[in-house]
């Protein structure tokens, strides 16, 4: 795994704490270049939010830190 990547993987390991309070949790199924793709279980699978927690919370948050050009895809 490249230096980006574990640094993806890592940081969304970290934000999964928000996830798992509200029921939810993130599993990093994987990471390519800028890509990560996620699975969301639990409560957050099934929220109707799950859109804008991928993309206006943790998607924003890679990019704020990391990368600009990260983008999460969630995958069932």
């Amino acid at each position: 795994m490249d230096d980006l990547a574990q640094k993806i993987t890592d940081r969304l390991n970290e934000l999964r704490v928000h996830l798992q309070a509200d029921g939810g949790d993130l599993e990093v199924v994987a990471v390519e270049g800028k890509t990560a793709q996620v699975r969301l279980r639990g409560a957050c699978a099934h929220c109707s939010h799950a859109a804008l927690t991928i993309k206006g919370g943790l998607e924003h948050i890679l990019r704020e830190e990391l990368d600009p050009e990260i983008e999460l895809i969630r995958v069932d």
